[in-house]
């Protein structure tokens, strides 16, 4: 039942985004990411991704944070259950991957290489979603990488969406890792 809830509104959020040209969602996501960089000041390493033209625009905002001395990583797919963290340098680092996304491809990053490894106020993680509600329950695109991935992470962990992706519940299961944050 839950499965069938989360279609619905996966096909909802659709809906509302096809509602918006791509120069009108680039538009929504400037206030967005204003709202974001405060909170990236402190942290020495990012997990991020590189956006899908209906997503929140992150492109701009890793290049920024690459250029500043941040280390940057990206999400890379491995197989239909499996995603790791490559190593972001630049829009060169990258190559469309299984689903047609934009995934590095460097060498597998590793967190455990950091010496000392960087607390968790210095880590934070992008997360993308279909749709988020104000507990931070996210809902995916349905494959479940994030949530496997999440459970290893150690960060603090920043959902972004454009205001109309927020819902007043997002159903969610055991399996399903919260968001500390929405923006």
């Amino acid at each position: 039942m839950q499965s069938v809830v989360k279609e619905d509104l996966r096909r909802e959020i659709r809906r509302r985004k096809q509602q918006y040209t791509p120069s009108q969602l680039e538009e929504l996501s400037e206030p967005i990411i204003a709202r974001l960089r405060p909170l990236l000041a402190d942290a020495r390493v990012i997990m991020a991704y590189y956006s899908l033209p209906d997503e929140v625009n992150t492109h701009q905002l890793i290049d920024g944070l690459v250029a500043e001395g941040k280390t940057v990583l990206l999400p890379k797919v491995l197989d239909t259950t499996t995603m790791e963290l490559r190593l972001y340098t630049g829009p060169h680092d990258l190559a469309p991957g299984p689903f047609g996304i934009l995934e590095p491809t460097g060498s597998p990053f590793h967190l455990s290489t950091f010496s000392p490894f960087p607390p968790s106020s210095e880590m934070v993680a992008l997360i993308p979603g279909v749709a988020f509600d104000a507990l931070g329950h996210r809902l995916g695109r349905g494959r479940g990488y994030y949530d496997r991935f999440l459970r290893t992470m150690r960060s603090r962990l920043i959902g972004l969406c454009f205001d109309f992706q927020i819902v007043e519940v997002v159903p969610f299961d055991a399996n399903d890792i919260p968001v500390d944050i929405v923006i």
